[in-house]
């Protein structure tokens, strides 16, 4: 069993990890212990992987990772920094899966968001399990097995970047990519309580990346805190020419984040959605906000609700089935897993009409549109909501799993279809016993002292990307009592 160093306390925060490599920390100490981790984390919870990298291999390209760089003072930004991507992603000469195994393709090249990691410095680990074909919000849709909250294992871990989350919230690795198009990177990082990155759609390469809802796809980090996420956002952000969702650079420019500014928050009516307990918790970090100074704005939420019943509720949930191959699920429904054969099913057989379609694109426009003029002549800066409604159980999403999953995206649906960036951040916890008997995920009485995350997203318009972080960065201090 590796221990950590007298310079080194085992944390794999990316500063952390910083810190200790200027004081003779060695990558090959820090991947003994990682692996150490996930051979013990194998007993608690054995689905976090699809692939996982030979130790031995592993180590020795951290052997000669220090071997490259003996200069402290010029070593790469990720130096020695072990993470993990999930398997949607293509690496060279590994299988993408996208937990479907009848559609595991092999690449011959990695995709550009993998290759800027290596290239800075970082570790690969392992390629981690998500929900099949990255559709769902649970983390209960895999053939690779269901994981669960690092909190809990009665209570869902999220999805579908489930595996990315229980990596990151284990203490696994440092961070994951997985990807989010309707929230499968903020969900479970809300679940497992760290921060969950969703950048300006199109500002992060996706080539290489199987598609979901192509036009809606978007990279995202999964890391322990504000400052990590942003650390790998840095390395991966740029304009891809062959990305064809790509947004030219730069973007616009917006001012540098204002000391005090105007938020808004969903009204009332639409927080009925939440849990009492979740209500609670997210009018207790509105208010943690307001005594920061930062002024709470009315705004119009009803075109952010309606955009983002466009992704399964429209026509858009027919792009899902596009990015299959041409006939492919006519003759091969049946090795899909039951709740994604459902939804892709259904999608098909709505048989939308390109009337329909035509009608959805120009409601997202107008929906779009309406976002730019919330956080534009000085209305709003940033949106804050909660970032689920409330944490079901496994239990309950095996008995309802269409309905919970929809409900779970509430609140995070409409962020790429309005092109809105957005983070998620853990905003305290409670007692599992808390979740009132009846509601969905409910406990009847104490729990042997266990308690679960809550979490809150911050979202701002397209190119807001510094100024979110920047807001998300000062929510978490406020909220850890960290200092700077």
């Amino acid at each position: 069993m590796t221990t950590p160093s007298s310079t080194w306390d085992g944390n794999l925060s990316i500063a952390s990890l910083a810190a200790a490599y200027r004081h003779d920390l060695s990558p090959v100490t820090v991947i003994s212990l990682v692996f150490d981790r996930i051979e013990a984390y194998f007993k608690v919870q054995s689905s976090v992987w699809i692939h996982l990298n030979d130790r031995n291999a592993v180590l020795a390209k951290a052997n000669s990772l220090e071997e490259q760089h003996p200069d402290k003072g010029s070593r790469p930004p990720l130096y020695g920094v072990p993470f993990s991507m999930k398997d949607n992603i293509d690496i060279a000469f590994l299988p993408t899966t996208t937990a479907c195994p009848p559609l595991t393709r092999h690449p011959t090249k990695s995709a550009p968001v993998f290759t800027s990691l290596i290239s800075a410095g970082a570790l690969f680990i392992g390629k981690t399990n998500l929900e099949q074909l990255a559709t769902g919000m649970t983390g209960c849709r895999s053939p690779y097995g269901t994981l669960h909250s690092t909190f809990h294992p009665s209570y869902i871990v999220g999805g579908s970047s489930s595996g990315s989350s229980v990596s990151v919230g284990a203490n696994l690795v440092s961070f994951s990519v997985g990807s989010d198009t309707a929230g499968s990177g903020r969900l479970p990082a809300a679940f497992n309580g760290v921060v969950g990155w969703k950048p300006t759609k199109g500002t992060v390469s996706c080539v290489g990346i199987t598609p979901a809802c192509q036009s809606q796809d978007c990279v995202a980090v999964l890391a322990g805190n504000v400052g990590d996420a942003r650390e790998v956002w840095e390395v991966i952000r740029g304009f891809d020419p062959d990305d064809v969702y790509a947004k030219p650079e730069p973007l616009p420019l917006y001012p540098a984040t204002p000391e005090t500014f105007r938020f808004g928050i969903p009204p009332a009516e639409a927080l009925a959605v939440c849990s009492p307990l979740y209500r609670r918790m997210f009018y207790r970090a509105v208010t943690g906000m307001q005594k920061m100074g930062w002024s709470l704005h009315p705004f119009e939420w009803t075109s952010f609700e309606e955009a983002g019943k466009l992704l399964y509720e429209g026509t858009f949930v027919a792009e899902r089935v596009a990015g299959l191959p041409e006939g492919w699920l006519e003759t091969n429904a049946e090795a899909l897993h039951p709740v994604i054969r459902t939804i892709f099913e259904g999608a098909a057989n709505r048989k939308s009409t390109a009337i329909e379609v035509f009608r959805d694109l120009h409601a997202q426009q107008v929906y779009t549109r309406a976002a730019e003029k919330t956080f534009s002549n000085n209305a709003l800066e940033i949106l804050l909501v909660p970032t689920a409604p409330t944490h079901p159980t496994i239990s309950a999403v095996v008995t309802d799993p269409i309905l919970i999953n929809s409900a779970l995206g509430h609140f995070a649906h409409f962020a790429n279809v309005v092109d809105l960036c957005a983070v998620a951040v853990p905003a305290g916890n409670y007692p599992v016993y808390e979740l009132a008997e009846g509601e969905i995920g409910g406990s009847s009485g104490p729990d042997g002292g266990q308690r679960l995350p809550f979490g809150v997203t911050i979202l701002a318009g397209r190119g807001r990307d510094e100024m979110v972080l920047e807001v998300a960065r000062r929510f978490e201090k406020a909220m850890t009592g960290t200092k700077d």
